[in-house]
């Protein structure tokens, strides 16, 4: 990019990102998340290190937070209360380690002190003689509110220092805590459950319902919610205390609550032990949390660094991989589903987003593209949360140059240039109607063999184009008729591989009745509705004859889901399908009880699983529920006994658990009740 180009970005990205720090640190209010904001902020960052003539003063790389409120009397810090540059990997903290290596003159790595980084607002307490006088927040960094009377309602904040024979001397002259005032998701939700029984409007998250809470002019509002402060730096102007390490053990002597997850470390696998430690657990943390802090742990050598800017040369934030960030939509193209489906897709400049790089992004369908006016060339905020697909939240149109264009979806298939309507009134996207679709046919042979459906082993994407592009299948009931002579002649198969496939095949002639219904991907029919039809209907011949009223019956199923079926089962490419399938003998197991145990561990018990689990699909899990006994929610409610949590389980779901006072276990844990 260059200078004049990247002058006017800059420009537009001091806007936006002014108008977030205004509506989050002074009206309290969020246009966007704070990871998309720091994505904002590291890309202003770079320009203007890229090119240093263009940083200004009022820059928001050159400024800790926004002004201050009116309402209150402003008090001037006597230190400066400064915020943190933020790294986003291991090798960023190396780098800085390096660097401050350097400026101390030192060969071997500094002593760092490491901490849970704290998603709240942060506050200095002034004591004289031991006794709490005066209660300031941050501000602007250099003079903050007087929220005196608001803090002194908080329990966590002492009204006079703890008297300690060890450090004595911080109850005599003027000493300064800082710290974080906080509100821990469980309090946030109970208060969000009050202000729903009230009819009041709920709030958005916990540390914004801190923030504004603090600023109340009526302390009796104030201590009606439950805030804590927790301290994590103590202003020692006699020196004393000579690492940060020591102050932590001082804080928690005198009467603080400080964070017990702290940690001194000299070794760079100890960080990165440290960071992979706590961004697994960070969901057990009572508050919400984005990062890890890392200072020098010496505070003569963390003073001697200095400050740049807005922040100390000592210290950096670690930030957690984000669930969002911003990035460019490059261009739009059209996937075409198993099911005719036509799914609009943005190309994305790549972006690291939840550990992942992710370049591609759903769009939905068209209404959705036009409702928020998404256009090839928007800088765009991206949210992926675990393994669910990236998707565009939102465009950025105060970035906009003139150069976005406005995406039309085509009229002809992009596959097969079959015209692309709508199946019914009621169907919201567009789909290709032609069933010998090459998309449709690679997806539907693809789903079949998914994991989740039949899971044949091997039967991967390239696998599935391979064999429809060489003519050996052409749709799912083909691959019984594979032979490892044919096999063999492909490229990406050799003797081993060909014989392994057909093998993983055949052992797959008698799947579970729940799996084939699934695996015929039919539209609307997910895998729990494939396990209601098959327990219902024992067998796949009394699905086939089950009229719209029966299936309309079952609970859980619509009259969208029985319409659905029903023109499957009574379209006749789909009945040769099936015809072909029992000619090739494929058996679907019909559907048994007869493991139930009345005496089993989880007769009766209600299980949520909660992200994925290591030893068994999910589906897999539900079947071994209910044979058992138990019975399975999607949601967490009164009435579940055991949330079971996987990897990258759901925050909601573990936060509404707690509050209901629901059991959660683990995946080793549930297994132990399937024995």
């Amino acid at each position: 990019m260059n200078k004049t180009k990247a002058q006017k970005r800059i420009e537009k990205l001091r806007v936006l990102i002014n108008k977030y720090r205004y509506n989050y640190h002074v009206l309290d209010k969020s246009i966007m998340s704070e990871a998309s904001a720091d994505s904002l902020k590291k890309e202003l960052a770079d320009l203007e290190n890229l090119y240093p003539e263009l940083i200004t003063p009022d820059s928001p790389t050159q400024r800790v937070s926004g002004a201050v409120l009116k309402q209150f009397t402003s008090v001037k810090h006597q230190t400066q209360m400064l915020s943190l540059n933020d790294v986003f990997s291991v090798s960023e903290i190396s780098d800085w380690i390096t660097r401050s290596k350097k400026l101390l003159n030192i060969s071997k790595d500094p002593e760092l002190f490491l901490d849970i980084k704290m998603d709240g607002l942060a506050c200095s307490l002034i004591y004289v003689d031991g006794i709490l006088v005066q209660g300031v927040t941050r501000g602007d960094g250099y003079q903050g509110e007087d929220v005196t009377n608001n803090i002194k309602t908080i329990e966590a904040i002492p009204l006079n220092i703890r008297g300690n024979q060890k450090y004595s001397f911080q109850s005599q002259g003027r000493v300064e805590i800082r710290g974080e005032i906080v509100m821990f998701k469980k309090d946030f939700i109970a208060l969000n459950e009050e202000r729903k029984r009230e009819g009041l409007k709920l709030f958005a998250n916990p540390r914004n319902t801190a923030a504004g809470t603090i600023r109340q002019l009526d302390s009796k509002l104030v201590a009606k919610r439950k805030l804590h402060f927790i301290a994590y730096d103590l202003i020692d102007p006699q020196k004393i205390l000579k690492t940060n390490f020591e102050v932590y053990k001082a804080l928690a002597e005198i009467g603080f609550r400080v964070n017990n997850f702290y940690q001194k470390v000299t070794k760079l696998v100890q960080v990165e032990d440290f960071l992979k430690t706590w961004d697994k657990k960070r969901e057990q943390l009572p508050f919400n949390s984005d990062g890890i802090v890392l200072k020098i742990n010496n505070r003569e050598d963390f003073s001697s660094l200095g400050i740049v800017g807005k922040a100390p040369r000592g210290a950096v934030a670690y930030k957690f991989s984000a669930e969002q960030s911003t990035t460019r939509i490059l261009d739009i193209f059209v996937s075409i589903g198993r099911t005719g489906l036509a799914t609009p897709v943005a190309i994305l400049k790549p972006v690291q987003i939840a550990g992942s790089l992710v370049q591609m992004a759903t769009l939905h369908n068209e209404q959705e593209i036009q409702k928020k006016d998404i256009r090839i060339n928007d800088t765009v905020i991206v949210h992926k949360a675990g393994d669910i697909i990236p998707e565009v939240v939102k465009p950025l149109k105060e970035l906009r140059d003139g150069s976005e264009k406005v995406f039309r979806m085509p009229k002809l298939c992009p596959i097969c240039h079959k015209p692309l309507s709508k199946t019914n009134l009621k169907d919201i996207g567009l789909r290709c109607q032609n069933s010998n679709c090459p998309s449709r046919i690679y997806k539907q042979i693809i789903h079949f063999g998914s994991k989740e459906a039949l899971d044949i082993e091997g039967l991967g994407e390239k696998n599935v184009i391979a064999l429809v592009d060489n003519g050996l299948i052409n749709d799912q009931a083909d691959l019984y008729k594979i032979k490892k002579k044919d096999l063999i002649k492909l490229d990406r198969f050799g003797e081993i591989s060909s014989e392994k496939l057909i093998n993983n095949i055949i052992q797959k002639k008698e799947p579970l009745l729940r799996d084939f219904i699934y695996g015929l991907g039919i539209l609307h029919v997910g895998s729990k509705t494939a396990l209601d039809l098959a327990r219902h209907f024992n067998t796949l011949d009394n699905l086939k004859k089950a009229t719209e009223q029966e299936l309309e019956n079952i609970e859980g199923i619509g009259k969208v889901v029985a319409e659905s079926l029903i023109e499957w089962f009574n379209n006749p490419a789909n009945q040769v399908l099936l015809k072909k399938f029992e000619d090739l003998g494929l058996k679907p197991q019909a559907y048994r009880d007869a493991n139930l145990s009345t005496t089993s561990k989880i007769t009766n018990k209600k299980f949520v699983i909660s992200g994925t689990l290591n030893s068994m699909t999910r589906e897999e899990a539900i079947d071994k529920i209910i044979a058992l006994g138990g019975e399975f929610g999607q949601s967490v409610s009164r009435s579940t006994d055991y949330i079971v949590l996987g990897n990258n389980p759901g925050k909601s779901k573990i936060a509404k658990a707690r509050q209901l006072d629901i059991k959660i276990i683990d995946e080793q844990k549930f297994l132990s009740f399937l024995i």
